[in-house]
């Protein structure tokens, strides 16, 4: 790209320079500004023993044990959506009507309470784990320009995660733990949102100090020859840029609108860095300086087309 711009610089008779780099990206938002506050019903022995039909004191005793209480969040998040699975068929069922009253409130009470909490469950899961928080790392560089496949190869991950959280509710989906986690670690493979956060940046630094040289040639006066000027052809990775970068980012708001909200932290930077359709967006920017850049070329050549008596 910086080969572009000083073809552009020759081009219209400029002086040569490198353009700036851009800036890195921010700071992805600590874990902790991350996940949104859960509480915990603290239900006694006996409580879960009375439920004991409903078959969950093997699954609470497992996730109460040293390992399931430093289990990831995606597996908490599987715990839950068993949990509460368990809590809903029992309560449809004929063990339910077997249950002395206030066991039966109990059941009703701990289910609408799981039912709540399961999309903040959910959102944590995802915003809060280690795999998703480094697809974001600032310790990147911009994508090469023909590697632009690897949103191909992460997009799945992006889907099943979207289709998981839409049908956590559902009986009929049976999320499979191996299946989450491999998702999970093919977006922990490489930062591939930082990384075309940055290639977004880089590309419109260039652009932005291409269009400024572009909006000097005002007139025929101001042409660098009375001869046909000819600009150098724009590298051929700017509209695959554009479509991948597109794909991947609406994919991940599809993603995110299926969850609830989040944090302000996390809502600030959603805004700022990841909707397409933000202002401030990298991607926003990028489509913005890119339109502006082929209007320019369009306008700057049919100005210094020569003119014969």
């Amino acid at each position: 790209m910086t080969r572009y711009y000083q073809g552009l610089e020759i081009a219209l008779d400029q002086p040569t320079s490198d353009p700036p780099a851009p800036p890195n990206i921010d700071a992805f938002p600590r874990k902790r500004d991350l996940l949104l506050e859960t509480t915990e019903i603290r239900s006694g022995l006996l409580d879960i023993y009375a439920l004991r039909g409903c078959h969950i004191t093997n699954l609470v005793a497992g996730h109460n044990n040293q390992l399931g209480k430093v289990a990831p969040l995606s597996q908490q998040w599987l715990y839950e959506l068993k949990l509460w699975r368990l809590l809903s068929e029992c309560r449809q069922s004929e063990q339910a009507r077997k249950l002395a009253k206030e066991d039966r409130n109990r059941l009703s009470h701990l289910l609408e309470f799981k039912t709540r909490q399961l999309p903040t469950i959910s959102y944590n899961a995802l915003v809060g784990s280690d795999e998703w928080r480094s697809n974001f790392s600032r310790a990147s560089t911009p994508l090469p320009p023909d590697d632009f496949s690897a949103v191909d190869e992460q997009l799945p991950a992006l889907h099943y995660l979207t289709a998981a959280v839409q049908q956590q509710y559902d009986p009929n989906w049976q999320p499979e733990s191996a299946t989450l986690e491999s998702h999970f670690e093919r977006l922990q493979q490489r930062p591939l949102s930082a990384e075309l956060l940055r290639t977004l940046m880089l590309a419109t630094t260039v652009l932005a100090d291409s269009n400024a040289l572009l909006k000097g040639v005002t007139d025929p006066s101001s042409c660098p020859s009375d001869e046909a000027l000819v600009l150098p052809q724009p590298p051929n990775w700017l509209e695959p840029l554009r479509e991948q970068a597109n794909t991947w980012f609406n994919a991940m708001e599809t993603l995110l609108d299926a969850h609830v909200a989040g944090t302000p932290d996390f809502v600030l930077y959603r805004q700022t860095w990841l909707a397409p359709g933000s202002a401030t967006s990298p991607l926003t920017r990028y489509e913005v300086a890119l339109d502006e850049h082929f209007q320019l070329r369009r306008h700057v050549t049919r100005i210094c087309q020569p003119t014969f008596p």
